[in-house]
């Protein structure tokens, strides 16, 4: 069975950096936001739960979803998020569930990375978690930029998830990305070589 790492971060917290990073090292790395796209392409089951709940309305005219006004449907209403965390949940659950354990048969270590993590109860699935931490302030300016996003909308998005100082608790490593990209790389560097267990043959 090999070392499986789990990353988590918040929204705009510099995951992919890390994961981008690791990648490059060689590394495989699940991307549970990938998984999710793939899944929600038409006739996959994602899409096929979505339009089956929320109807024709949120197919654009090529087959895709229209993904800001499924976020909009979902973000805007409690109960639509509840359904949506419950039942993406699950069949997202089941296909990461999959592809780990065939990533354990043939890693001596591979990477997962899973937005909501801690929220969703996949801390058991990982022997490490590291968490790519950003303060609150820097993090809500850098999603508001990146998205393009005012500032009340970025963070009634960002409030759905638990503060990165709650996940901050539980992760095994913190990877502080306060600074700058080769500040927060150096400290990935730093933690891969930092024990037998974590190196590569």
């Amino acid at each position: 069975m090999g070392k499986i790492i789990g990353i988590t971060g918040g929204i705009a917290s510099g995951k992919s950096t890390v994961t981008n990073f690791l990648r490059q090292k060689g590394f495989q790395v699940v991307d549970a936001d990938q998984l999710v796209h793939q899944l929600q392409k038409p006739g996959e089951r994602l899409y096929q739960v979505l339009v089956q709940h929320f109807g024709q309305e949120i197919i654009l005219e090529n087959g895709e979803l229209n993904r800001p006004l499924l976020a909009s449907l979902i973000f805007s209403n409690p109960e639509e998020r509840e359904w949506s965390k419950r039942t993406q949940g699950e069949i997202i659950r089941e296909e990461l569930a999959a592809l780990r354990e065939q990533l354990a048969q043939t890693e001596a270590i591979f990477f997962m990375d899973i937005p909501l993590l801690f929220e969703q109860d996949y801390a058991t699935w990982f022997d490490e978690t590291w968490l790519v931490y950003v303060d609150h302030d820097i993090q809500l300016e850098r999603f508001m930029k990146r998205d393009q996003l005012s500032k009340e909308v970025a963070q009634s998005r960002l409030a759905t998830q638990w503060s990165l100082e709650e996940k901050k608790s539980l992760a095994s490593h913190a990877l502080d990305n306060n600074g700058n990209q080769n500040q927060l790389l150096d400290q990935v560097a730093f933690l891969l070589e930092g024990g037998d267990s974590c190196a590569r043959d």
